[in-house]
């Protein structure tokens, strides 16, 4: 049985969720939902309400990292599961303190209390870790991508994207170049498919398209 993910285009999350399971070369059907209206069969299926989700048989998983880890513990060409302990930290990182720093910079008039200066501030201070992390390497932890590299990469397109000059201004080469390189990929552009709003009854699509 073919799995399903449940996926967003513009969602970093689920960005996430395809880069493991393109990585890992699982076929899967994937489904895209709009989240202003979101199809009977996905709520029926994802505890949280959210994407990404992926259903593969009576396994539900609804949390992108655990889709990425899933995927890529069938099969990690790669290698992006051989990584240090320190690419974990940093994910954690990535998915607490920056992510809340960028949601309210992002979105400043949903948090009222929150001065999207200060909270950019924040957040710039981890993307000064990560440009030191990455330093003369091609990735975080050297030449090639590591699970961390591919988890974390949408989230820092997602904060370039509030104010692209502003942030291709800042003083940090080696993670304007990680970015980049990404942004350019053929990786990134297999994960970014512009597909109808599924509904059931649809042919099903199959992802990923083109290996990544």
């Amino acid at each position: 049985m073919t799995a399903i993910l449940y996926s967003f285009r513009r969602c970093p999350y689920a960005m996430r969720a395809r880069l493991g399971v393109a990585a890992a070369g699982l076929n899967v059907e994937l489904r895209e939902i709009v989240l202003r209206d979101k199809a009977p069969e996905f709520l029926a299926t994802s505890p949280s309400g959210t994407v990404p989700c992926l259903q593969a048989g009576a396994l539900v998983i609804d949390e992108s990292l655990d889709i990425m880890i899933w995927a890529l513990q069938q099969n990690d060409p790669a290698g992006w599961l051989d990584m240090p302990d320190a690419g974990h930290v940093l994910i954690a990182e990535a998915d607490g303190p920056f992510k809340q720093a960028l949601d309210r910079t992002k979105y400043a008039t949903r948090y009222p209390d929150a001065d999207p200066e200060a909270e950019r501030a924040k957040a710039h201070v981890f993307l000064h870790q990560l440009n030191d992390q990455i330093g003369s390497k091609r990735y975080l932890f050297g030449d090639t991508p590591s699970l961390a590299d591919m988890a974390i990469l949408p989230f820092a397109r997602q904060f370039a994207f509030i104010d692209k000059t502003r942030f291709d201004a800042e003083d940090w080469p080696n993670l304007s170049r990680w970015l980049e390189e990404f942004l350019h990929s053929q990786r990134f552009t297999s994960i970014m498919p512009k597909l109808p709003k599924w509904q059931a009854g649809d042919v099903p699509t199959t992802f990923p398209f083109v290996e990544g």
